[in-house]
Formats: structure tokens, C-alpha cells, sequence
């Protein structure tokens, strides 16, 4: 079985650094975090006292490698200028804020085309990128676009979109891939019944070497459902055999990080599911 770096996204308020103590508490060995509010354009700049903050308690934690999660308001393949400029404005303010804490990827929903269909939105997505990237050339974090269920007109919910959109991408090098188990089983990928295959198609499309997250999630909702409700460890339909099944394909790289994004409600939190996660993969 494949080498696991296990995590969860936690929690920033009182300050950034906070979602490191929250990790290093839970015991992860890696986390991803919000560096401003997920449902709000505007945030606020971060302090050189914020940064030093953080920086001072990642390399007390030595956790590793560090994530942070865009906005959901942001849809770089939108066909609207207005709204396209405001998401392009949002991302690279995103990305400023990981570079200044020495953030490793940044991922991101890669959008929705608004009817425009998904060929535009997948030609739309990429131009965004090559916009984002000359604004932030020589950054070290890198944009992990991740897979999504499917709904709407949201792109991300088939494997074929990633190709089609990093393949047109300038700078190809400076994207990666997020897959989240709960988006893609509810996209209609049958990672429970056919896991092999389901990596297969992976392998086939996207490429291992792409593949740099995964976010482990359990799904409230059936296979093709297109619901995207994330459930806690081995309690929604994925289960705990889908997970052992799914991840224990031996093409997987070395050392990926597994982030759980699970309910935190009065029964179970972050810590039980990375324990969970951790004890059905080692």
C-alpha cells in the first residue's frame, strides 16, 4: 500500500497560524486552510506579524507540504468579463497570500461555464490561468485544480476536462491535480465497485504524476448522485472498504497527502477521521 501523508482542513480563526496548532494537535502530518473567508470577495491583507506568526509555527510543526483552499465565489471560466475579472483579481490575491506564507499549492474548483458549454469553459478556464500566471510569475505555489460532482455546469466532474485545459496552459509545469472521492463518486465514478478501473481511466487522461492531493472524503449521497455532501470516515456510501480498496492501488505516488474535509459536528471532528483514515491505510 502506497505511503500516506495524512491531514485535514482546520480551522484559522484567531489567526492563520491556528489551523497549524490545529493540525499538529490532531496529529496530521500535513493541512490545508482558508487564507481568507471562502464566501467573501474582499480580505484583508495579511500583516508582516500574521506571516512571521506563521512561519514561526510551521517550522515548529514541520508540517508539510501546506494547502490552502480559494474562495468559492471565484470561477475563472465564466464567460461574464465582469465576473471573470473580479475571479482573476480574487485568485491572484490568493495566490499573493500563499507565496507570502510559503504556502506549497493552492487548490481550486475549476469553475463552471454558464451554459457557454464546456469546450469554451475548458478554452476560458485556461486563458484565465495563463492571465494568472504572468501575474505571478516566479511564485512557488502552484494551482492544484481539483475534481468536482458534476453538478450544474461546473467543469471538473470528468477526467477528460483537466487534460483539455492544462494541455492549452503556457506554463503546464505550474498546475497539478486535486481528486476529491466524494466529488468523483459523485460525479459517477465507481471508485467502490471499480476501483481499478477508475484509476485506469485516471492514468489514461490525467497521468500519476499530475496527481499531487487527494481529498478523502466519504459521500452522504449514491454513486452518480451529483450531490457533493461529504460524510465522516466509513459512514457514507463509499464505506471503509471503498476506501482501502481505492487507495491501495500500488501506481499511486509515495508520500501523497490525504486531506479530509469530513462534518465537524457534536459526535466527531477532524481528529477522528484523520485516526480513521490513517488506521484503514497503515
Amino acid at each position: 500500500m502506497p505511503r500516506f501523508l495524512f491531514g485535514a482542513h482546520t480551522g484559522v480563526a484567531g489567526g492563520l497560524h491556528n489551523g497549524l496548532i490545529e493540525g499538529h494537535d490532531i496529529a496530521c502530518d500535513t493541512i490545508q486552510i482558508f487564507t481568507s473567508s471562502p464566501r467573501q470577495w474582499a480580505a484583508k491583507a495579511l500583516t508582516d506579524e500574521a506571516i512571521a506568526l506563521w512561519k514561526v509555527k510551521a517550522t515548529e510543526t514541520k508540517l508539510a507540504p501546506l494547502i490552502a483552499h480559494d474562495s468559492y465565489l471565484i470561477n475563472l471560466a465564466s464567460p461574464d468579463p465582469e465576473t471573470r475579472q473580479k475571479s482573476l483579481n480574487a485568485f491572484i490575491a490568493e495566490l499573493e497570500r500563499c507565496e507570502a506564507l510559503g504556502l506549497d499549492f493552492l487548490v481550486s474548483h475549476p469553475g463552471a461555464h454558464m451554459g457557454a458549454g464546456e469546450d469554451a469553459g475548458c478554452v476560458q478556464l485556461a486563458a484565465s490561468l495563463d492571465t494568472v500566471h504572468q501575474a505571478t510569475a516566479g511564485f512557488h505555489v502552484r494551482v492544484a485544480l481539483e475534481t468536482t460532482a458534476a453538478k450544474g455546469t461546473t467543469l471538473g466532474g470528468v477526467f477528460e476536462h483537466f487534460p483539455a485545459i492544462i494541455d492549452r496552459v503556457a506554463e503546464p509545469e505550474r498546475l497539478v491535480v486535486c481528486l476529491d472521492t466524494c466529488h468523483i463518486y459523485d460525479a459517477g465514478y465507481d471508485l467502490v465497485g471499480d476501483p481499478t478501473g477508475v484509476w485506469d481511466r485516471f492514468g489514461a487522461t490525467v497521468g500519476f504524476d499530475r496527481l499531487k492531493i487527494i481529498h478523502a472524503n466519504d459521500s452522504k449521497f449514491g454513486l452518480a448522485s451529483k450531490r457533493d455532501h461529504h460524510a465522516h470516515i466509513g459512514e457514507g456510501t463509499i464505506g471503509d472498504a471503498g476506501f482501502v480498496a481505492f487507495l491501495s492501488d500500488p501506481r499511486l505516488p509515495e508520500s501523497l497527502p490525504l486531506i479530509v474535509e469530513t462534518p465537524v459536528d457534536d459526535n466527531k471532528g477532524h481528529r477522528e477521521n484523520v485516526a480513521k483514515l490513517r488506521a484503514l491505510l497503515t
